[in-house]
């Protein structure tokens, strides 16, 4: 595999404290999905254990949640197995996956073990957010918050995945897409037809700029097709948003994400105004605010599609 790529930081120091002596016995990772956790969990495991080739190992136990959520009777399992001695060594290691999934009872059912593990055991706790997390359980975790990585580190991800010969153009628009996240890249890349949905969204902002509500409803059918990609389109719409008003401010491609679509960011940096602009980001989290609640996908689309007409 190489060497680990991104998070140099977080390693550096978890590697001088466990060679001091000096590493907790719980530690909570948190990072948005597709970051990184769980590779950069395992190499930490491997650290604890002074195993470092990488492979599987029998005291490093993985814990997923295989139903919607993380029940006490799922935490007693794992209590079971912190309580079982090592099988090759001295030190075990418990990694947690879908940490956000852990009800309140469960996580409370878990906090004896983590205040008072037995010699030798360490706990891993992924997630992608700290908010469904108990103070009580975050207190006494020794916390990494894992954060995008640059243009160039996704660039190596790329490199080291490109079985299958993507061009130029194919990887700098998964780099654009990823903002950061290495397992967004490869998605991208896998995936046809969320470069098709990048394409789509950026014809619909030309529509935009025309005022032709006819035309913008028209193109609702187009929207309607990646409704497997809820989510997907609205952070791609609100991407190149961001990145039409930073080149408006700034008036060159630095700091812009969607570096392979520059050109149609100047072109629409142009004709939309910062009103405009505004906008459309209000009607986004709005649309966002009403799929979380669980309405009708078509319906808050064409309500956002309305009201990007709104000037």
């Amino acid at each position: 595999m190489g060497q680990f790529i991104g998070h140099k930081s977080i390693i550096d120091s978890f590697k001088k404290r466990v060679d001091s002596g000096e590493i907790s016995h719980a530690h909570i990772i948190v990072g948005e999905d597709g970051i990184g956790k769980s590779n950069l969990a395992n190499k930490l495991a491997r650290n604890i254990l002074g195993r470092f080739e990488e492979k599987d190992y029998i005291d490093i136990i993985n814990y997923r949640c295989k139903k919607a959520s993380f029940g006490v009777d799922d935490v007693r399992d794992i209590v079971d197995e912190i309580n079982k001695k090592p099988f090759e060594g001295d030190k075990k290691v418990i990694i947690i996956y879908d940490g956000n999934k852990l009800t309140v009872q469960a996580q409370n059912a878990l906090l004896k073990t983590i205040e008072e593990p037995p010699m030798g055991v360490y706990i891993i706790l992924l997630c992608e957010s700290l908010e469904l997390i108990l103070d009580t359980i975050k207190s006494r975790c020794q916390i990494y918050k894992l954060t995008p990585l640059t243009k160039d580190d996704i660039r190596v991800y790329i490199d080291r995945i490109n079985d299958y010969n993507y061009s130029q153009e194919e990887i700098n628009a998964a780099i654009a897409y990823s903002e950061g996240i290495p397992g967004r890249a490869e998605a991208f890349l896998r995936d046809s037809s969320l470069k098709e949905l990048r394409n789509t969204l950026v014809d619909l902002l030309f529509i935009v700029t025309k005022s032709n509500s006819k035309e913008l409803l028209d193109f609702e059918n187009k929207i309607i097709a990646f409704k497997d990609k809820k989510e997907d389109i609205l952070n791609i719409l609100a991407s190149f948003i961001r990145d039409i008003i930073i080149y408006k401010e700034i008036r060159d491609g630095n700091g812009i994400i969607n570096g392979d679509k520059i050109e149609s960011i100047k072109k629409l940096a142009m004709e939309l105004s910062y009103k405009r602009l505004n906008n459309i980001i209000d009607k986004i989290g709005e649309a966002r605010r009403s799929l979380l609640s669980n309405s009708n996908f078509q319906l808050t689309i064409r309500v956002m599609l309305i009201g990007f007409m709104e000037v």
